[in-house]
């Protein structure tokens, strides 16, 4: 069984169909991308999934669980994170109180234990904050655990951001366009931190326009155009794929 399962995924606002019949599955283990050009659905599908909007019709299945009428918090809690195509960080707050934020799912600690001062929450909080350290430092943002999240720079926020998601401890991470927005050596820094989360046993979900990021470290791609599926295959079949290549690429069919 598929660690993800989309099956006939319908979306429609008013008179645009921005997500038509998508069906694909993701394997456990892997780094599957989602490439289209603008308009093609990406972000609406990542909402979909994720919880943030709910599908007119189809189904979404994560290890064998439908997903259909969950909230966000509650995917998360069952394993699957995300981060989004706008940067969504609390700009007042530090890099580690930003990670900390993400770690909330997996706490016990309510309202009234913390306004209580129980014993087991202090054990707790230094737990938090121990593994949400622990995600900074592979990440390689140790270092930046107390600046003030409106100082750090672009790639650094997207850094930050990536961490707060991990905090969350996911099976499965869904990444909109993480590389919007960085230089090359950002990009290359991040491949390889992307890389390096799925060989800690981290399913990846990918949304991105940088076709060098993806072709370099997917293991699968699925190709959107006006919402619809119109591939499914290996990176390097995708690049050969003459629909692609006539729709996507906006070249000649061969």
């Amino acid at each position: 069984m598929a660690l993800l399962e989309i099956n006939n995924l319908n979306k429609r606002f008013g008179g645009l169909q921005a997500v038509k019949d998508v069906s694909f599955s993701v394997e456990q283990g892997m780094i599957k991308a989602v490439i289209g050009p603008n308009g093609a659905g990406k972000t609406t599908l990542f909402n979909l999934v994720s919880g943030f909007l709910a599908p007119d019709a189809g189904s979404v299945a994560f290890r064998g669980q439908q997903l259909q009428g969950k909230r966000p918090f509650e995917i998360a809690a069952a394993g699957m994170s995300r981060t989004f195509q706008h940067i969504r960080l609390f700009p007042r707050m530090t890099a580690l109180e930003n990670v900390l934020v993400g770690r909330h799912v997996r706490s016990r600690a309510g309202f009234v234990a913390g306004m209580l001062n129980l014993p087991w929450t202090w054990q707790e909080e230094r737990e938090v904050r121990e593994r949400s350290l622990a995600v900074m430092d592979l990440l390689g943002i140790a270092a930046l655990a107390e600046a003030e999240a409106s100082s750090l720079s672009y790639g650094q926020q997207r850094t930050v951001e990536l961490a707060r998601a991990l905090a969350s401890e996911p099976q499965m991470l869904l990444l909109d366009e993480p590389a919007a927005g960085l230089n090359m050596r950002e990009t290359a820094d991040l491949a390889n931190l992307i890389t390096r989360v799925r060989d800690r046993g981290v399913t990846v979900l990918i949304v991105e326009h940088d076709m060098s990021l993806v072709m370099n470290i997917s293991d699968a791609v699925v190709v959107l155009s006006y919402g619809e599926k119109i591939a499914d295959d290996r990176p390097l079949a995708v690049q050969k794929d003459p629909h692609v290549i006539r729709v996507y690429l906006g070249e000649d069919e061969c």
